[in-house]
This record gives C-alpha cells, sequence and structure tokens, in this order.
C-alpha cells in the first residue's frame, strides 16, 4: 500500500458523460454555459464532448456546434471524445480550442466490446492498431491505453485481475508495433462493478508489472461504492481520477436504466480536501455549478453535497459557536 499522495489530478467529465444520456434535449447553449463555469471552478481538465454517430447518441448530435461555441478559459484543458476515423476528423476540425491525444481502448469484456462497440475482442485490436496509426499520422499522439469494464460487466459477470491484465498487454503490444511510448493506464469501472478489495486486488497486479505506468480511475456509483473506491485508490497511491458533477452521466450501452453515474466531482474533491490532498478546485463554487447542471437537465442528481454543502461552508458559520 503506497503513501496518500499530496496532490490529485481531476479530469471532469460530466458534460460528456452527463449529457450522452440524458433524454433530452439539452440546448447546447446549456451545455456550453456548464463548460464554461466549470472552468472557472480550479478544474483544468474538462472532457466537454463526444464525435460519435447522432443515431446511436442523439445526446451528442450538437458536438460540433458545442466544440465551436464555448469560450476556452487560459490554462484549462479541454478534451473530446471519438470512435472511429470520422469522429477524429470531428475533433481536428476544432484543435485550435481541444486538446487531442488518442487512446488504445480495449475492453476486459468480450461481451461489452460487442455491445459497446458491435465488434468481436480480435476485431477491435485490429481496430485500434489502424487507429493507432492513423492518430500518429495526422500527428494526434497516442500515449494511454484504456481499459473499460475492468472489475466487472452487466453482460459477462465477474472480470479478474487476470483478464485485465491481458487486455493491457494487448494494448502493450499495439504500441510497441506502432512505436508509441505509453504513460497512463486508464481502468474503468464502466458498469459499477468495483468494491475497495476488487481496486486494491487489480491495483496491485497492475502495479506489480507496470510500476511506472500514472493510472487514472473512472469509477461509477452504480452500486453507491464510487468513493469507497477512491479511497482505496488514493491509498494505492492513485492520482489521477475522471468523476462528473453532480455525478452526471450513465453509460447508454450498459442495460442498466437509471443507474448513477460517475463518482462526483465534488464528493471527490471533499474527500481529498478533507485528507489534505490538493485538488487545486473551489468546493463551493463547484457545487454551485452542481446545481447548475441539476437545473439544466431538469431533475436532481445523485451528488449529496449539492444539497449538505460542503464541511468548510459550515465551519466558516461555525467559528466561535461550541
Amino acid at each position: 500500500m503506497a503513501d496518500l499522495p499530496n496532490e490529485v489530478e481531476i479530469q471532469e467529465e460530466g458534460p460528456r458523460e452527463g449529457f450522452q444520456i440524458e433524454p433530452g434535449p439539452i440546448a447546447s447553449a446549456n451545455k456550453i454555459r456548464l463548460i464554461e463555469a466549470l472552468a472557472q471552478t480550479g478544474l483544468r481538465h474538462i472532457q466537454v464532448c463526444s464525435f460519435v454517430n447522432p443515431r446511436l447518441v442523439p445526446g451528442w448530435a450538437d458536438a460540433d456546434d458545442v466544440a465551436a461555441g464555448f469560450r476556452p478559459a487560459p490554462g484549462v484543458h479541454y478534451v473530446g471524445l471519438w470512435f472511429n476515423d470520422k469522429g477524429l476528423d470531428r475533433a481536428l476540425a476544432h484543435s485550435d480550442k481541444l486538446t487531442l491525444f488518442g487512446s488504445v481502448a480495449l475492453s476486459a469484456s468480450d461481451a461489452f466490446t460487442r455491445k459497446n462497440l458491435h465488434r468481436s475482442h480480435a476485431e477491435n485490436l485490429e481496430a485500434m492498431r489502424k487507429q493507432t496509426l492513423l492518430h500518429l499520422a495526422k500527428n494526434v499522439p497516442v500515449r494511454r491505453i484504456g481499459v473499460m469494464a475492468a472489475f466487472g460487466c452487466n453482460f459477462q459477470g465477474d472480470v479478474t485481475p487476470a483478464q485485465v491484465i491481458s487486455a493491457l498487454r494487448d494494448g502493450f503490444r499495439i504500441a510497441d508495433e506502432c512505436g508509441v511510448a505509453i504513460g497512463n493506464i486508464s481502468l474503468s469501472d464502466t458498469m459499477g462493478w468495483a468494491t475497495p478489495l476488487r481496486v486494491e486486488k487489480l491495483l496491485g497486479e497492475v502495479r506489480s508489472r507496470w510500476p511506472h505506468q500514472r493510472i487514472t480511475l473512472h469509477l461509477h456509483d452504480t452500486r453507491g461504492l464510487a468513493i469507497a473506491n477512491a479511497m482505496a485508490g488514493l491509498r494505492m497511491g492513485v492520482t489521477k481520477f475522471d468523476s462528473t458533477v453532480g455525478g452526471l452521466g450513465g453509460c447508454p450501452f450498459a442495460a442498466h436504466k437509471g443507474a448513477a453515474g460517475n463518482i462526483c466531482t465534488e464528493e471527490l474533491v471533499l474527500l481529498c480536501e478533507e485528507m489534505g490532498i490538493s485538488t487545486g478546485v473551489d468546493l463551493d463554487a463547484l457545487i454551485e455549478v452542481g446545481r447548475m447542471a441539476e437545473e439544466i437537465v431538469g431533475h436532481s442528481l445523485p451528488s449529496e453535497l449539492l444539497h449538505a454543502g460542503s464541511l468548510n461552508s459550515f465551519r466558516s458559520k461555525a467559528t466561535g459557536v461550541r
């Protein structure tokens, strides 16, 4: 078990992850309003949209409009998501605003690969080889291997560390073939199967094989364990997390209608803040943005902190009171 980190890096995915699953429609102007507000909270990495087939993900039919419309804040990195050549070309059209980098995107569950990408594992490996070479040909760096369904799958059941290690080996093989230097491994609890013990076991296995890789955790709160899983990750030395303001989002291909989205950004910030771990985020400002997100989507979001408020806000009121 590693020492707790001094600071963590948070990639905010609320706009992309959240608006892909909302029944909507959500106006482009409101998506832009949320993106610009998030950039004023101290967050430095924001995933703003997804360049995907609007027939499959209608919530991001306006990705180009949103990418063109938001005003970037100094010092903030904005990223988009894509899954194929057409999506990459759309993202490249906004390279003046977006920080573009590619990933070797795999899954530890063959069943989820078929459901999410309509490919077999072998077909996906070949697609990732071609996509990696395409990224390099278009001067888009590839520096990450991502493994979805790293803790379990609604279609396949439990996923073992050995299955994740196998997927990662496939990813590193592709990277080596293409001459790519990987610096980050992203492990995604796509369907909310992670528990603290699973997190510790998987991270231990991954670190024993690739000790110099930085690990990102992408945690969903489907079964209410995301913050406990984040704590396990922190104790294992993880310094990078994906999260969503208010707990926006969810995977539209997970066959789990109504499940909670990602770990709430503000709850992750509170956890870190109370443990002396720096995030660079103004928690009270972020809570206000979470309340804005609720207003935009027109319903309550999973975050309890949006309704309870931060501890510091109550500490300031209670100064001198015993």
